[in-house]
Parts: C-alpha cells; structure tokens; sequence
C-alpha cells in the first residue's frame, strides 16, 4: 500500500478522497464545494473532451457557447423543469460592489439592485430554445445539432470532488428535429455515444436503459441512461440522454414550417456528460497503491527512471527509445531528477498511474535489455533495448483490455437477483452491486423501496427480457426486472 493512502477495506470514502489528491488530479478551493482541477487531472479530462468532442462532430454536432446567466423568467416558462432545479439555483440579485463607508472592504450596492434576477446556469435549456426560437423558421433549419462545452453550477450541500460540486465542467448537446422519431433516435444515438466511448476509452463497463418515470430529468418524456458499478458495489450514473418531447418547444414557441407550409412545433433532445467521469474512473480502476488510467486515457503513457543515475549509456538507451515510442504517438517522460532515488520515483510514478515504467540500468544494458513494469499487474518483464517500444505498443492495448475485463468480471460477480424483499435486502447489506428485482411499476413502491433500502431503480435496462413475476415489496404483478442499486 502507497505510503499515506488509506486502504479501500478500511474507508473507500478516504481511499478515493486521498488518490484524488496525493495523485495530483484536484485539490479543495476556497470557494465551499468547488474544487481546483490540477494540470494532471486537466490533461486526462482533455483526452476524454477530446475523443467525446470527434465522436460528437462525426455524428453531425456543432459547437457553440451560451450565456452563463439565465434570466428568472426563462426558468419559469417550464414549470417541472423549474420545480426540478429550484433548490440548487444560484442567483445573482446585484450588478456592483462598493467601499464599506465603515471601512470594512466592500459591500454589496444597494442601489445596484437587477431589475430581474440572473440565475447562474444549472442546465442551458431555457437560454438555449429561447436563442432556438429566432433561429428556426422552416423544416430547412431543421435537425439542428448543437453541443456546447461549459461550466454550470448546482448548489450541492454534499460535495466531493469530482463526483458531486458545486460548479463543474460538461458538454450539453441540445438538439431540435422535425418529428418525435428523429429526436427518440438522437437521444438514443447520443446513448451509444456515452457507451462505446465508456467502454472503449475508459475500460468502464456500462448497461444502457431508461430511468422510471420518477428519475427522468426534469422537463423530459423520457430519460436514457448508462450506469456503472463502482468497486465499492454503488452504481454511478455515467451520462444521460433525454428525449424532450415538445416541452421546450411549446414553453418558448419554437415552431417550423413543415413542408406542407403548416406550423409545427419542434421536437427536442438534451445529453451530457461532465467531469463525474474523472470520479468513474479512479473508482472503478484504481488500487491500494493509486491511481490507475486506462492507456487510451493517460496524460503519460510511459515512463523512463534510470537506475540508479543518468549517464551516457542510460541516456543513449532512453532517447533510442524515446524517439521509437514519440513514432508511434505514445508519450514518454525521462526523468532525470537526480534528487530523488529510483525507488521514490516508482512510487511516484505508481501513485499517479502511469501506465508503463522503464527502468534503465548499466547492468541491464550490459545484456542488452530493459526492465518494462505494467501498472495494472505490477508485472516486469525485461526486452531488448530495440524492441521495447513494440513491446510498451503492445502492453498499452493489453493494459487497456485487462482493464476493462477485469471491470466486467467484477461487475458480473456482483450483479445478483432478487425475488423477495429479504432477500433483497440482504443482498444490499452483504455484497452490494446491481440487483435484478420485479417492481409494481409505481412510484409509490419506488420511494418506499429507497426509504427502506436506500437503493434506487437506476434504470429499466435497454435489452430487458420480458418475465413474469411479482414486485419484491407488493407482491403485485410485474412483467420485467429493474435494475437496483445504492448510488452515488
């Protein structure tokens, strides 16, 4: 176990706190609930904005930005969607500061009073289908696919970094078609989307589905949804996809001409993902020793330490292979630092995750061959100085399949079913993970169940198999499991 990292089995909330900052990925801000991303942790939210943002755009996206204040009015033409944002709403009421007349620095202007009041965006939809309603006239503005990459805030009393702040980074697409079926087909699209680039990119399985009617986002007919499974057995909501009806539409007269030259109003999507994925994946990768990234997502794939010092011979290998790996588009650092010893640095290197170390050292080039040590094992191996950058291509690709299988075995040990509430909850207590249970299909039974269990239905899965059965707390008719789990 890393020096200074408290075990998983002994507290997961301190485990996952403590990698978040002695890996150097974010810290506390003086600002309650914020929190300061580090370069490090930046650099691997780059890479996920980076594949997200080509994925977005070869599915015909476009970018553009909104306005960070949303006047109170806007808010109000919605009113579930208002209802579901009011208790997290930041507001701004003044427009300027002023000296203290007593000295004690500034105050707030009482004669800077707004007319009406700004809301600090927990969501864009209302600033955007107002923009929307000027900019479509006719079914050949039509489908307009817009994302925009922002900051919102959501005024969370129980914050931890990543995972639930204040303020945070996402994309939002908001998306307005011609009929219902194009839109459900966008929204189901943009689930993919979050899927294959969860799987593909983060080594984090996920199940698609549909959230009940008492989860959906506020203001949408129909809310899609991939859920993962922590290792400490929670579920976390990875992204969500929302099939918007004509809601918005109505609520800021976003209408169009159709071809028949008869007004109709437009039909909506909104999806995001946002930097809760930085907390995904320490949880579902990382160990006792720290962070672990899956190599298609790492700031440095690569590591070169030499053993015990730099000198020519050592210097000569790394830059051989060095040059071999910048080649073939995998980033490599050599460090050089002679203050710090060779073990110190394993550690360091180890804590942050870097994928592969190489170690150099005179006894090891007199055979000709370097020692490579893969993150995700702890294996070594050692190989000849020319063919070590084949052998580190190869090692990410494994490092990245292990990764995800070794997710997808945990996720299948801990996936159970549950045909009466004992057992149910007993499940929940003794080994957590996803459960498959009928339910009644209320939300009566819904809120009871979570009052009683605090697990939630995360989401009615996509490729759901129809069964008959009966719902765990009533007894009543169901005709398909639920997917349940505590969450985060």
């Amino acid at each position: 176990m890393a020096k200074g990292i408290t075990s998983r089995e002994t507290s997961y909330a301190d485990w996952y706190n403590e990698i978040v900052k002695k890996a150097g990925l974010a810290d506390h801000s003086a600002v309650r609930g914020c929190m300061v991303i580090k370069p490090y942790g930046f650099a691997i939210w780059e890479k996920m904005q980076a594949q997200l943002d080509k994925r977005f755009k070869e599915t015909g996206h476009v970018n553009a930005y909104f306005p960070l204040f949303i006047p109170k009015s806007f808010l109000s033409k919605e009113a579930e969607h208002v209802e579901g944002f009011a208790k997290e709403c930041a507001v701004v009421t003044h427009h300027r500061l002023m000296n203290d007349p007593n000295g004690n620095g500034v105050v707030v202007d009482p004669t800077a009073k707004l007319e009406e009041e700004l809301i600090v965006r927990p969501t864009s939809e209302t600033i955007i289908w107002n923009t929307y309603k000027d900019w479509i006239k006719s079914y050949r503005d039509l489908p307009l696919l817009i994302n925009q990459w922002a900051n919102v805030v959501r005024w969370e009393m129980r914050t931890r970094m990543f995972l639930r702040t204040a303020e945070f980074l996402w994309q939002e697409g908001h998306t307005a078609h011609t009929t219902k079926g194009e839109a459900v087909a966008e929204a189901r699209q943009m689930l993919d989307v979050y899927a294959e680039f969860a799987e593909e990119y983060m080594a984090m399985p996920v199940i698609k589905g549909r959230k009940t009617a008492n989860e959906r986002f506020a203001g949408a007919e129909d809310t899609y949804t991939i859920e993962a499974l922590m290792q400490d057995g929670k579920a976390l909501q990875s992204g969500t996809s929302h099939f918007l009806g004509q809601n918005f539409a109505k609520a800021f007269d976003v209408k169009f001409l159709n071809q028949n030259q008869k007004e109709e109003y437009v039909w909506a999507t909104s999806w995001g993902v946002s930097t809760r994925l930085m907390g995904g994946l320490i949880m579902t990768h990382s160990d006792d020793n720290g962070l672990i990234v899956p190599p298609k997502l790492a700031a440095l794939h690569a590591v070169i330490v030499p053993i015990p010092k730099p000198g020519a011979e050592i210097d000569e290998a790394a830059m051989k292979i060095m040059a071999a790996l910048k080649e073939k588009g995998i980033s490599v650092k050599y460090d050089t630092d002679a203050k710090k010893r060779p073990g110190f640095k394993f550690a360091e290197y180890e804590l942050q995750g870097v994928p592969v170390r190489i170690g150099i050292g005179k006894r090891d080039l007199e055979k000709g061959v370097v020692e490579l040590a893969r993150r995700d094992t702890g294996e070594k191996v050692q190989v000849p100085v020319d063919a070590a950058a084949s052998a580190i291509e190869q090692l990410l690709v494994d490092i990245q399949n292990n990764l995800f299988q070794k997710a997808v075995d945990y996720r299948t040990a801990h996936t159970s079913s549950a045909d009466d509430f004992d057992t149910f909850k007993e499940i929940l207590e003794e080994k957590g993970g996803f459960i498959k249970a009928h339910w009644d299909g209320t939300v009566e039974t819904e809120k009871k169940i979570k009052e009683l269990t605090k697990a939630t239905i995360r989401c009615i899965p996509l490729d759901n198999e129809q069964e008959e059965g009966k719902c765990i707390l009533t007894g009543k008719p169901s005709k398909e499991r639920v997917l349940f789990a505590k969450a985060y």
